[in-house]
């Protein structure tokens, strides 16, 4: 009987041990961590910033912004990726962080739940690109959804001039969603009120709902797609800079420049020469650095003061054509004073 006890104990013991190394582990490799250059002084505060696994050019501008600002504010940050399962976000607790700055990738019940509850844990939390859904709002740093659309129906209404007056009259219209902008699809519905506030009557409902993958290529499957569809398409919405340019040449290798009316989202120099030649009407373009610049800056003042922005809006900008040739900016646009020295 003793024989069979003791081989319980250390079954039980060894589990126990196992557990805590897997523990421990977990922790210690925690995906992406990446701190500021510099040490900060004595007092100051580590902030962890929690991104996307999947790191394309707005990711990288996004913490290349919240970098600069963390090392002007004298702050340290670490980067880390949230996977599916949100395994970084579930040890946040144990990192020492004085506060976070998370962009959700999804506003799933679990994403959710997740933010819930590290916000009980006390710890300071500015969220970035999407809202998620909270009976106690979070404090925001990103752009307006409802103004995408409502900016790209602008430019829907006002039409391009390689279109005949006859299709002008009546804007049927596909937006292309993307698994590669998630923050943008899970805000869809705010995307088409925008749209359709501005088109109002002009517009041919409904509005064409399309998604790619994370082919940075799949938008001329679409392009392919929106070209059976009756009656045709006279206006298509991209939300992804990849989708923008590999739709936008499908629609050059299809002949169909003039007949589809093309609103970009990005401001890359491809994009910028589509529409130097009439192949993109414009492009929306958001600023990530300027989003990852002021989320730290809120960061800092909420830690500091218990109190900051409920929501701050770092704008979309139009580019068309006359702004092409005295571009000015980047991927991104930096806050005005707080250019690198």
């Amino acid at each position: 009987m003793k024989h069979f006890f003791r081989l319980g104990l250390f079954v039980v013991g060894s589990l126990a041990v196992v557990s805590f190394i897997i523990s421990s582990s977990v922790v210690w490799n925690l995906p992406g961590s990446a701190f500021v250059d510099g040490s900060p002084a004595r007092g100051d505060y580590h902030f962890a910033m929690f991104v996307p696994v999947s790191r394309n050019a707005f990711v990288e501008d996004l913490v290349a912004g919240a970098k600069r600002a963390a090392a002007q504010s004298g702050v340290a940050l670490s980067v880390r990726s949230v996977d599916s399962a949100g395994t970084s976000l579930r040890m946040a607790k144990y990192l020492g962080a004085d506060g976070a700055v998370v962009f959700p990738n999804s506003d799933d019940a679990l994403m959710g739940e997740l933010l819930g509850a590290l916000r009980a844990t006390g710890l300071p939390i500015v969220l970035t690109d999407h809202n998620v859904p909270a009976d106690q709002p979070w404090p925001f740093v990103g752009t307006n959804n409802f103004d995408l659309g409502r900016k790209a129906g602008a430019v829907a209404m006002e039409g391009s001039p390689n279109l005949d007056a006859a299709r002008a009259e009546d804007i049927r219209l596909a937006v292309v969603y993307s698994d590669k902008t998630p923050w943008i699809y899970a805000e869809r519905e705010l995307v088409e009120m925008g749209i359709t506030s501005t088109l109002g009557s002009r517009l041919a409902p409904p509005i064409e709902r399309l998604r790619t993958d994370r082919n940075p290529r799949d938008a001329e499957r679409v392009v392919y797609e929106l070209v059976k569809v009756t009656p045709p398409v006279t206006v298509v919405v991209f939300t992804d800079v990849d989708d923008t340019l590999a739709g936008a040449q499908a629609l050059v290798d299809l002949n169909l420049v003039g007949k589809i009316d093309v609103v970009g989202f990005g401001s890359t120099d491809g994009i910028r020469e589509f529409i130097k030649k009439g192949v993109i009407r414009a492009s929306l373009s958001v600023h990530p650095e300027s989003i990852g610049f002021q989320a730290i800056r809120s960061l800092v003042e909420l830690k500091r003061t218990g109190y900051t922005s409920q929501s701050v809006d770092t704008g979309i900008d139009v580019v068309g054509p006359e702004s092409v040739p005295s571009w000015q900016y980047g991927r991104s646009r930096v806050p005005e004073g707080d250019s690198p020295k």
